[in-house]
């Protein structure tokens, strides 16, 4: 027997074939495309309507910010990307996990800075809803459209909705607190709006230092499990390469479009904060629901649109990782930073959340934590998704402003 081996039969392609296609080259025609960037043409207006004499129309201003912050979060978000690659996994996942809602974390700032710490509650309950119905209800449904079933990590899934658990838990302790302590004469330990902000400032630490452990466990001692299910050589791949088919910046340019970025998301966010009670007013909304569903979306529609895509091509960890980690990162990182910021304002915020939005955020994590135990997705889990996320939009919608109204000690009247 001959011990020779035959060389490896190559496979002709038919006459008629095309050869594939090569990928679009770096920036060709990608502003002639349907984009978000379209929407920067809002930075400009917005500026005018802001400052030129003559354009003094909050509701319109409000609006076209809100347009505007959009693909500014979109170019924080790639730049993020791009500079995550030059510094390997660790680093690179530590980056993203820091601004992944940069946007959002500065127009609350500024909703603080100026006291409407109804707006900042109400967003931060409307990013994580927003991110677990929302986000998740459009990726499943996009992709199950397209694909009859898509599977995913289940374990890291599981595992984030756990730490979202946390985040239930840290909503419900202050609000439990609030409706006990009440019935309790102040003599006797009752409620005061000194020990409710004591309790909130503790429960913010324990989030912070939770959050912290949550990346040494993901980036660190545990990453694997963090892997996907897909081609290794794939899970890392940079989501930015993929949706751009572009090389990888420089770090220069990278941190140049993060710190432009970064420098027209403030200016535009105080445009919007600026106008947002005199906008609500016009618009006939309330400012949970402003909050919840307006801003909420507004900070986060770039990272959506990520989301949505990698579903579109059957890459579920990814989508998964993205919309699940932001709603984490809410709760355990925004979250405790608006905390610890509100006391540098002089307005000390607390945890203390109305009834309707711990329901919410309840309802919200018990859906994924049944949606990620078996690892799998089709296009009607995403109709269910999207059709809890209209509902709780309704509730908010004809919810009252339950955020302003005040009893004589102080703390924000609940409703029942």
């Amino acid at each position: 027997m001959s011990s020779t081996t035959a060389p490896p039969v190559q496979a002709v392609p038919p006459a008629d074939a095309q050869p594939p296609a090569p990928p679009p080259a770096a920036g060709t025609n990608s502003w002639l495309k349907p984009s978000l960037n379209w929407l920067l043409v809002c930075v400009p207006v917005a500026i005018l309507l802001r400052f030129a004499p003559g354009f003094d129309n909050p509701t319109a201003l409000f609006i076209v910010s809100c347009l505007a912050v959009i693909p500014l979060a979109g170019w924080m978000g790639r730049a993020t990307e791009h500079l995550a690659e030059h510094f390997g996994q660790g680093v690179g996942g530590l980056l993203n996990a820091t601004f992944g809602n940069a946007a959002e974390l500065i127009i609350a700032l500024f909703a603080l800075s100026k006291g409407l710490e109804g707006v900042v509650k109400a967003s931060i309950t409307g990013s994580i809803i927003g991110n677990i119905l929302l986000v998740l209800g459009l990726a499943f449904f996009g992709g199950g459209v397209k694909f009859s079933q898509q599977t995913f990590n289940r374990t890291a899934a599981s595992i984030s909705a756990t730490a979202l658990t946390l985040a239930a838990i840290a909503l419900i302790i202050p609000t439990i607190f609030h409706q006990v302590a009440a019935q309790v004469p102040v003599a006797e330990g009752g409620w005061t709006p000194q020990r409710e902000q004591q309790l909130s400032l503790a429960i913010a630490i324990v989030l912070f230092v939770t959050y912290a452990l949550t990346l040494v466990f993901s980036l660190i001692t545990h990453k694997r499990l963090f892997v996907g299910e897909q081609a290794p050589e794939g899970a890392h791949e940079d989501v930015g390469a993929v949706l751009e088919h572009e090389n990888p910046w420089s770090i220069g340019k990278s941190v140049g479009v993060l710190v432009v970025a970064t420098a027209f998301v403030a200016l535009v966010s105080e445009f919007l904060v600026g106008a947002v009670e005199a906008a609500r007013v016009s618009l006939g909304l309330t400012e949970v629901f402003v909050g919840v569903i307006v801003v909420a979306i507004v900070g986060n529609a770039a990272e959506h649109s990520s989301a949505v895509l990698m579903a579109l091509r059957n890459k579920m960890d990814l989508s998964i990782g993205i919309a699940l980690g932001s709603s984490l990162q809410v709760a355990l990182f925004v979250a405790p930073i608006l905390i610890f910021a509100s006391y540098l304002f002089g307005r000390p915020m607390n945890l203390e959340f109305t009834v309707p939005e711990v329901v919410a955020v309840i309802a919200s994590i018990l859906i994924v934590e049944q949606i990620s135990s078996d690892g799998e997705s089709n296009w009607i889990e995403g109709v269910q998704l999207l059709s809890v996320y209209a509902i709780l939009a309704i509730l908010f919608y004809f919810l009252p402003d339950v955020h302003q109204a005040t009893g004589a000690t102080g703390g924000t009247v609940l409703p029942h």
